[in-house]
């Protein structure tokens, strides 16, 4: 049988419940997408995880041609890092790898728990009622990652424009994206040859210097991956702080058992990465080069695959009682960040806004709630990532 695929526009943060019955009795299915004609789909862990870690499925072999996709245009970005195999995929990795390791993300950690301070004192003094998405989502991550990079944090709404352009489906047209996406790439040239006037010190900046001294990318390539960071940088975790805030809000607990302790906030953070789908529906689709088995469907070479983190993160045998958010989860082998040469690059950066804002927001506000009804929650619609529009708070007496 072959399915439409999406399977319908996410409801919130609920999984439908077809990736589990497929995952459990087909989980190597044959979908039809929107454009681009019929792909499999991985649902397992183990699936999941060859599929994005094996050579055998390639990233690069999409740039240009009519793959299964979710909207209409053909991905043509050949200098994306995200389109790219090794050994060009391994190349410009290591021109960035070295600003995103644990101890430099841990270097910048007083920085964000500054900020976090800062913005949730914002919050405090706007009220009892005030949006989390304006108070904190957005500006936290966009902050540190304009800081990081080296991009002034008032042209936020240029990058915001193009942040939504590359990761819509259907909220925009695609005259809207290709215009957005030429505004961006403009605007990143113009950061670039600021950078050649005046060097700085700041990741731009070195790859500016990586460009012109060391020859060791492409001028494509060097606008490509400002662009990449920039937004990916902040976009994911600008999500993720409401998804997870929400998913706390609307238990019992309330995440009670996080507050005040920093390894618990790890460990919590780690679980709601697990439990939380950030993609609207699966991934990238990948080319396998040759034949190969997963769960005992052959994917024969020049077929797409596409793959569901989020099934694969609720897939019980590798996760006990994978339905439930288990915030003290002992041993968690998520894949929340992707696996193999494409696993996010900027992962300890988002674990630690992540763990820095929700520690901070339990700790700050210790009767924090919602301030509508659950259901009143208003998502992000036509997007390729799930997140509240706004996200309205409530503390202290105020029970209106």
């Amino acid at each position: 049988m072959i399915r439409a695929y999406p399977f319908g526009e996410p409801d919130g943060l609920e999984l439908d419940p077809i990736y589990g019955e497929l995952r459990r009795d087909e989980p190597v299915s044959r979908v039809k997408l929107p454009y681009g004609g019929e792909a499999w789909l991985a649902l397992r862990h183990a699936d999941v995880r060859t599929v994005l870690g094996d050579p055998r499925f390639s990233r690069a072999a999409v740039v240009g041609k009519d793959v299964p996709r979710v909207r209409p245009e053909i991905d043509n970005q050949a200098a994306s890092i995200l389109n790219m195999d090794a050994p060009e995929h391994t190349r410009l990795r290591k021109l960035v790898a070295s600003a995103f390791t644990v101890r430099r993300v841990e270097e910048l950690r007083p920085r964000a728990a500054e900020l976090t301070a800062e913005l949730l004192a914002g919050m405090r003094a706007a009220g009892s009622g005030a949006d989390l998405v304006e108070h904190l989502s957005v500006p936290l991550p966009v902050t540190i990652i304009c800081e990081l990079l080296g991009v002034p944090v008032d042209d936020r709404a240029i990058f915001r424009a193009g942040a939504d352009a590359a990761l819509s489906t259907s909220a925009l047209s695609p005259s809207e994206r290709a215009a957005a996406g030429a505004a961006m790439t403009t605007y990143m040239a113009s950061l670039v040859a600021q950078r050649r006037a005046a060097p700085t010190d700041d990741l731009l900046g070195a790859l500016v210097t990586a460009r012109d001294e060391g020859d060791r990318l492409s001028e494509g390539e060097l606008v490509g991956l400002g662009i990449g960071i920039l937004i990916a940088g902040h976009e994911t975790t600008m999500n993720q702080i409401g998804n997870m805030a929400y998913s706390l809000l609307t238990r019992p607990d309330r995440g009670d058992g996080l507050r005040g302790d920093p390894e618990a906030v790890a460990r919590g953070v780690e679980e709601l990465l697990r439990f939380t789908p950030l993609g609207a529906s699966a991934g990238f689709p990948r080319i396998a080069t040759e034949d190969v088995e997963l769960s005992g469907v052959t994917v024969h070479a020049g077929e797409a695959v596409v793959v569901s983190v989020h099934a694969a993160n609720r897939d019980p045998e590798v996760f006990e009682d994978p339905e439930t958010l288990v915030l003290d989860r002992a041993v968690n082998r998520h894949i929340g960040f992707g696996y193999g040469v494409h696993h996010c690059l900027g992962a300890q950066l988002a674990r630690m806004e992540l763990q820095e804002a929700v520690g901070a927001l339990l700790r700050e506000f210790p009767d924090l709630r919602l301030a509508v009804a659950p259901e009143d929650v208003e998502w992000r619609t036509g997007a390729f990532v799930r997140g509240p529009r706004a996200l309205p708070l409530a503390w202290g007496d105020d029970h209106g």
